[in-house]
């Protein structure tokens, strides 16, 4: 009996350390896939394979990384938002196009694309502090720009971009007007206990257990701590197929924010998964933002009001 008692506990300690031993060893490439399998690192395609009008980008980051984004105009005068789009973890900016593409006749807006580094054309090597760090060179550079309404940005991302946009826009008050956060996870942290399930009582910020391997984790992208400090309006998208993020961490996000933020709005997609929700959605999908957007980014009349759609059925 003791030897069985000894063996089930030498059992349980190896997986232990062999989980530990992942974490650090190969954590950065679970959080992080610039590359799909099968594929390069540069781009498949441009916008100009789409035939959108755009232009590439250089930034440098605040510890000087060059980095590489696209800004796609609806049309060259176009004043409506801007919409600064965070990507999910895996792949580039040239597999998002397509959405891209139905985004800006839907919402009649502009869309900026940042590839984070290690990304795309982006030089660098992707870490939480440094892709927080692309960000905000990215916004500052919307901000600075004279050819668009830089009172109308709006912040969208989707699962670590929704991470990285809530970072941003919690940072950036005077410069977001909005957030939309789609299929997005509490955490990096709660994540590790969904991918590696034997983890999950030694990880996590909802663990029950001691959360002994929380401190290993170089990107714990902790979204949950940072959505209840955001004041600007969010829109909460969830598709309730998706089988990479458990839909419930959207669930807990939303509770989060709207603890503290009565501008909130929670959707959900029944038929949506990780990435197609847009698809999926259709156009109570691209209806949704479009409200969203008229009710806190309004168009602004020509003696420098604001319109919504309360003015237009007024009329």
């Amino acid at each position: 009996m003791v030897s069985y008692v000894n063996a089930l506990l030498y059992g349980v300690g190896g997986i232990v350390v062999a989980g530990i031993a992942l974490l650090v060893a190969f954590q950065e490439k679970l959080v992080y896939v610039p590359v799909l399998p099968g594929l390069s690192k540069s781009y498949p395609v441009t916008p100009a394979r789409l035939r959108l009008p755009y232009e590439d980008i250089w930034l440098r980051s605040f510890d000087g990384v060059r980095l590489h984004a696209w800004f796609i105009k609806l049309f060259p005068e176009c004043r409506g938002p801007t919409i600064l789009f965070f990507q999910e973890n895996a792949g580039n900016i040239a597999h998002r196009l397509e959405m891209v593409r139905i985004m800006l006749q839907r919402l009649n807006c502009n869309v900026f694309m940042l590839s984070y580094r290690g990304y795309g054309a982006s030089d660098g090597y992707p870490s939480q502090h440094g892709i927080i760090m692309d960000a905000q060179a990215a916004l500052d550079h919307l901000s600075q720009r004279s050819d668009i309404d830089t009172s109308r940005i709006v912040v969208f991302g989707r699962s670590l971009g929704g991470a990285v946009g809530a970072v941003l826009t919690k940072n950036n008050p005077d410069k977001v007007g909005a957030l939309i956060l789609e299929n997005t996870f509490t955490s990096i942290l709660d994540m590790a206990g969904v991918l590696l399930p034997f983890l999950k009582w030694f990880i996590g910020k909802s663990s029950k257990g001691p959360r002994i391997l929380n401190f290993l984790v170089r990107s714990p992208w902790s979204t949950i701590d940072i959505v209840g400090q955001i004041k600007q309006p969010i829109l909460f998208v969830s598709g309730l197929q998706d089988e990479m993020v458990p839909p419930v961490h959207m669930q807990i996000l939303y509770a989060k924010a709207a603890t503290h933020n009565r501008q909130c709005l929670f959707v959900e997609f029944p038929n949506g998964m990780h990435m197609d929700t847009w698809l999926s959605g259709g156009d109570h999908y691209w209806r949704t933002i479009q409200q969203f957007l008229e009710q806190h980014i309004p168009e602004k009349k020509e003696n420098g009001s604001s319109r919504n759609n309360n003015d237009f059925e007024a009329r």
